[in-house]
């Protein structure tokens, strides 16, 4: 721990500076090169007719600066409910850091100086003591918080503390070439990613990029399914929202920066594209994804943070052009509009799935295992970090839209 709390406070004793219809074509690959995928965005002209005149209540800008204020004035779970745990925990990482790109996108500098002098609380020992060493996915993607800050910033030490994180994540890696953190989960598709690519975009350093190709390559064999989504885990045979959420998110964040001509890119932009399609054919009647994808049970409920996930992924592949505009656009739309009758005035997202473990057959009936999962909908809950599951998606997408 004590390495942590020495880069933490180096880091923070620096001071802060003041703050539509897609085309494609595959060139054939040849004995020395992959193949190369041409990708043409769509027009500014085209995009307005999904991402613009948007309903009174609903501009992504005035709804992501509701949400991170909402994350920018919450105290961190060890400050108010230690006896849970005393560690900075996943489901603020990703909140901190949709907050951080949403100030950066509405170029808001007053809440982007908020959010990084938040950081300031493990500038002392005592502070950092609450950045957690463990070897565990869910810990080490705190490093993206910091790398955001840097790219930001510009200030050396913050990319000295997220830059070790991803470093650790493969220290020891397995002989297959993975992070020692993988578990085949699916949430590892976004907590290995998300500190990888974070690492990337600091320094350039490909090494980083190929980690997260190679992570999705081997994920993909394993985990995708038929109908293009993918099952909570080995021998967790269902389609769990969030779980699917992470993966969506995850390609997406390595799709940003993924070169073409990259010898993983065509698998992983065809795994992409087969989910993004999977999961358009289960989208509702409200443009939200129910708690179990694909099951017609009356009890299945829409579920707030995977759909924000998803919301993410179809906005970011129609202005990529990765997907059709036509076909995807109108459905992007439709989700953030569906999103944003959740999320009240304070900043909080309803319908937000409690942490959920993948089912075992230890758990009995794996479909109500599922269904039984409640919904962080109490004013209690409501100001839960459980609820940054959904807070932090939001913050993505309203990011994604205003790109």
């Amino acid at each position: 721990m004590a390495f942590f709390a020495n880069v933490a406070i180096c880091a923070l004793a620096q001071s802060v500076p003041d703050g539509a219809k897609s085309t494609s074509a595959v060139t054939a690959p040849t004995k020395d090169a992959p193949a190369k995928i041409s990708i043409v965005p769509p027009t500014k002209e085209e995009l307005a007719k999904y991402f613009s005149d948007w309903p009174a209540g609903t501009d992504p800008k005035d709804i992501g600066q509701l949400v991170a204020e909402n994350f920018a004035g919450r105290q961190l779970r060890y400050e108010t409910d230690p006896r849970r745990g005393n560690f900075v925990i996943y489901p603020e990482v990703i909140a901190w850091y949709g907050s951080l790109t949403y100030a950066e996108a509405a170029k808001n500098n007053a809440l982007r100086d908020k959010l990084v002098n938040k950081f300031g609380m493990f500038s002392s020992p005592e502070g950092a003591a609450h950045i957690s060493s463990a070897p565990s996915v869910d810990m080490h993607v705190f490093g993206a918080v910091p790398l955001e800050i840097y790219l930001l910033t510009g200030v050396k030490g913050y990319l000295d503390l997220g830059r070790s994180f991803a470093d650790r994540q493969w220290e020891n890696p397995r002989d297959d070439g993975l992070s020692t953190d993988s578990r085949f989960w699916v949430d590892d598709l976004y907590m290995l990613p998300l500190v990888e690519m974070q690492a990337y975009r600091a320094t350039k350093d490909k090494k980083y990029l190929d980690r997260t190709a190679l992570t999705f390559s081997v994920y993909l064999d394993r985990l995708q399914q038929p109908t293009g989504l993918f099952y909570h885990g080995d021998g967790a045979n269902f389609y769990w929202s969030r779980g699917d959420g992470w993966v969506a998110a995850g390609l997406t964040e390595l799709l940003r920066n993924l070169p073409t001509d990259h010898p993983q890119y065509a698998k992983i932009f065809a795994g992409y594209k087969k989910m993004m399609a999977g999961l358009l054919k289960y989208q509702g009647d409200d443009g939200l994804w129910k708690q179990l994808i694909d099951n017609t049970d009356p009890a299945n409920w829409s579920e707030s943070s995977g759909s924000a996930m998803f919301t993410f992924a179809f906005v970011t592949g129609v202005k990529n052009g990765w997907l059709d505009a036509p076909t995807y656009g109108p459905a992007a739309r439709k989700a953030w509009l569906g999103l944003v009758k959740l999320i009240d005035k304070e900043g909080n997202i309803a319908n937000v799935c409690v942490g959920t473990n993948k089912w075992t057959a230890a758990q009995g009936d794996g479909v109500q295992y599922y269904l039984s999962r409640t919904k962080d909908n109490t004013p209690d809950e409501l100001h839960s970090s459980d609820v940054l599951h959904g807070n932090g998606p939001v913050l993505w997408s309203a990011t994604a839209l205003l790109r």
